[in-house]
């Protein structure tokens, strides 16, 4: 059990890394706001949707990680 634990908290700990740099900076919007464009007014709903998603999955993530965290601290005592 303590081996399976620690496994999926690697794996936890990968995803987690990886879904946080794949979302956008806050700072993103503004250098669209400042050149402007098409993109700025029509890809604004399709990032707003990604963002959304990746947001969720980082929640998870991270949930998942805190509890594996206190499950893999409990069985080394």
């Amino acid at each position: 059990m303590e081996l399976a634990a620690k496994i999926l908290l690697a794996i936890v700990s990968i995803g987690l890394i990886v879904v946080v740099l794949l979302q956008s900076g806050k700072s993103a919007g503004l250098s669209g706001a400042i050149a402007g464009g098409a993109e700025h007014l029509m890809g604004k709903a399709k990032a707003r949707g990604i963002d959304a998603l990746l947001h969720r999955i980082t929640v998870v993530l991270a949930t998942l990680f805190i509890l594996l965290t206190l499950l893999v601290g409990y069985f080394v005592k």
